[in-house]
């Protein structure tokens, strides 16, 4: 897994070491770790028969709701249960928080440029957030919106949120507070801002969810 993120890491225009360098003294860790309240309603809807963490952890083509959507569907055709029997929780952290973003956003700060990540249907670097689409997926019926509507819930990892915008505000010609604030306000409808992403792996395990690793 360290060559694997070294190589990735390497391919991101942002350079080699751009989430891995300490924030600056005007933007402390410190300071976007004590935000809140924190929401934790999201806690609440892990009611399913049936409970599956999916870790999103790299864009990995965005797999982790596609696994999230092969999951809820199997049930239904291979067992007869219905989204309410079941609950998702697909947690989207370190490079794959992006995906939690608007497609405003993907624009503005060139996230498909720095990622390397090309939209599925121009095969060009990404302007828009792919899993917002159902031609930006794998497979239609795995983007966001349609995963939100059947229940599924979305974490993102704050401290991603804070690294990432900081480290690409300069794509957009503004202040890494700016970045973060615009990138916070930016968040999809059904995906709720958490701590860090671990915090909300250990949460829904907590609340009976078994793990999935989603690339």
């Amino acid at each position: 897994m360290q060559t694997d993120r070294r190589e990735f890491l390497e391919r991101m225009t942002v350079g080699a070491a751009a989430l891995a360098i300490p924030f600056t003294s005007a933007f402390a860790e410190k300071d976007i770790s004590a935000r809140g309240p924190w929401n934790e309603a999201w806690l609440d809807k892990i009611t399913g028969k049936h409970k599956q963490f999916f870790d999103g952890v790299e864009p990995n083509q965005g797999f982790a709701l596609v696994f999230a959507w092969g999951w809820l569907n199997q049930n239904k055709e291979a067992y007869g249960l219905t989204d309410k029997d079941l609950t998702a929780v697909v947690g989207l952290r370190h490079f794959a928080m992006p995906f939690a973003l608007s497609d405003a956003m993907w624009q503005k700060y060139k996230i498909g440029e720095a990622f390397k990540i090309d939209d599925p249907a121009t095969k060009a670097p990404a302007v828009r957030n792919p899993v917002l689409h159902a031609d930006g997926v794998p497979f239609p019926g795995a983007e966001l919106p349609t995963l939100v509507s059947r229940g599924v819930i979305f974490t993102a990892c704050n401290v991603a949120t804070a690294k990432i915008s900081e480290k690409l505000a300069p794509m957009a010609g503004v202040t890494p507070e700016a970045a973060y604030k615009e990138w916070v306000a930016a968040l999809q409808p059904g995906v709720t801002l958490v701590p860090i992403g671990v915090l909300a792996v250990n949460r829904a395990q907590e609340k009976g969810c078994t793990y999935c690793y989603g690339g």
